[in-house]
């Protein structure tokens, strides 16, 4: 609705333009104001022209943008294709629109004569100029191109679950220059385009959104691992959490004083999957509570009974 109102007070206001000279002249006939005439309006009809006509143009583009996403649906489950097509037509909506409203101000500052001649006598002497003023404009020339490389390449893609700066969230907002990460506890992480062309980081759901996560316990010797495979089968198939992929069971290192048991689990998104983790985790410590105490991490201490080890003299 609101874009549709846009649209309609964008056609108005060219049409307006248009015959502007015919409606100052009615206006100036009713009013008997004669020096109305020389209103801005009409020497600069041409400028006011190409503003709308830019106006128009990025109103038809969000249009079109619009009624194409409606084929794909972010929310569902399996939302791999939306998200990337969401990603793609968001950023390029953006160069788009910084395309139309670049040649926007140029056109409109070539219509000034003034203008015009100081931008050739800048052209003529603009050597040494230009090299300094691409220099300090080198990040940001910098920065666009990463927009713009990650618009094609897409490393991530919105609503991508990343760790950046041992950060964990969700990629919220992808423009030309930088790129907003939604983080776990709802704070927001803004970093450069070029960050993620410079620096390494982790897309949990580059390829798919399910993913799987690792628990780990510390027991001691003692502990039964055929019980406690069972005890995770059942935590498991009593869970909604769990996508029923995988259910692993493994010691993965011994120590001196215990064993260290990593728990693999899967789950359709990483939010669920760090639900998951977090309950498996309490469960099991539970269980190893209630039926197991005595496997519980221990430190053992042996005393020596120095007069029943000693030689009689």
């Amino acid at each position: 609705m609101k874009r549709s109102l846009q649209l309609i007070i964008c056609i108005s206001l060219i049409l307006i333009f248009f015959n502007i000279e015919g409606i100052i002249n009615v206006i100036a006939t009713m009013t008997n104001n004669e020096g109305f005439e020389s209103s801005i309006l009409v020497p600069q009809r041409n400028n006011f022209l190409i503003i709308c006509f830019a106006w128009l143009l990025i109103i038809l583009l969000r249009k079109g943008k619009a009624l194409f996403l409606k084929r794909y649906d972010i929310n569902a489950e399996d939302n791999l294709e939306a998200r990337k097509m969401y990603t793609q037509i968001n950023l390029l909506e953006k160069i788009v629109i910084f395309i139309i409203g670049l040649f926007a101000v140029g056109f409109i500052l070539l219509s000034f004569n003034s203008i015009k001649k100081i931008g050739y006598g800048i052209f003529a002497s603009a050597g040494l100029a230009g090299i300094i003023i691409g220099l300090s404009a080198q990040k940001v020339v910098g920065a666009l191109l990463a927009g713009i490389q990650i618009a094609f390449t897409q490393p991530f893609r919105i609503d991508d679950a990343v760790v950046v700066e041992n950060e964990w969230g969700w990629i919220e907002e992808i423009n030309l220059t930088y790129v907003v990460i939604r983080l776990w506890d709802k704070r927001r992480l803004v970093l450069p385009s070029t960050y993620f062309l410079e620096n390494p980081f982790q897309n949990w759901t580059r390829t798919s959104a399910d993913i799987i996560g690792s628990v780990f316990l510390h027991t001691d010797y003692h502990v039964p691992f055929d019980e406690l495979r069972q005890a995770l089968t059942t935590i498991l198939e009593n869970s909604p959490l769990w996508d029923k992929q995988v259910n692993v069971l493994q010691v993965t290192d011994s120590k001196a004083d215990s064993v260290e048991i990593r728990i693999l689990v899967s789950a359709k998104n990483s939010p669920t999957a760090w639900d998951l983790r977090v309950h498996v985790r309490e469960k099991m410590i539970d269980f190893i509570q209630k039926n197991y105490p005595q496997s519980l991490p221990r430190t053992r201490v042996y005393l020596e009974d120095k007069k029943a080890t000693s030689k009689p003299s």
